[in-house]
């Protein structure tokens, strides 16, 4: 009798920690993904963006080359760890018809280019100080990524942190996004 109930504790003591590690998984997991988005496939919103240079830069001007839309934030951690990865990514893709944007959301602009001078982001960048731009894209939260092929078209979004891996895997689609658009209308 004493072995059965030394068993039944034991038994209820896994199943609590079984129950508190799915808990713990499910409000602290790692959260990056690929998200699906209404937008995928569709035109990407146009906007005209105040960079922090004071010069300003269209989407729409953009048309014929792969672009990277990256919303951040200074006070971002993972934002923080993915700057090395995607000034190197930049370094990397800058001599392809490509363009990389940083879109500074929900900061104030000190801190912003405070982040800036400290982690990097030689390519285009800009704040979104009314959320418009957010807001067309349906940004939920930072870092969020958008990949946007030479059409203009949306061709991939990331929300998390990137890695040079999986900004090269949707620079690649990005860069052949139309033509594979092609190569599947062609195999119907």
């Amino acid at each position: 009798m004493k072995i059965l109930g030394t068993t039944l504790k034991l038994l209820t003591f896994l199943i609590i920690l079984l129950l508190l590690g799915l808990f713990g998984y499910a409000l602290f997991g790692n959260r990056a993904t690929i998200h699906p988005s209404p937008l995928l496939g569709t035109e990407a919103p146009d906007f005209t963006l105040k960079l922090f240079n004071g010069e300003k830069l269209r989407l729409s001007d953009l048309r014929g080359k792969a672009v990277l839309i990256n919303f951040w934030a200074s006070w971002c951690a993972p934002c923080r760890e993915e700057a090395p990865v995607l000034e190197a990514s930049w370094r990397k893709y800058r001599e392809k018809p490509v363009v990389f944007i940083g879109i500074n959301i929900w900061d104030d602009k000190d801190s912003a280019l405070s982040f800036l001078t400290r982690f990097g982001g030689n390519y285009p960048n800009g704040a979104d100080p009314k959320g418009e731009i957010a807001i067309n894209y349906g940004v939920a939260g930072v870092p969020e990524t958008y990949f946007i092929d030479p059409t203009g078209k949306i061709v991939g979004k990331y929300a998390g942190q990137l890695t040079s891996e999986i900004v090269d895997y949707f620079m690649e689609k990005s860069l052949l996004g139309s033509k594979n658009t092609a190569v599947r209308e062609n195999e119907r």
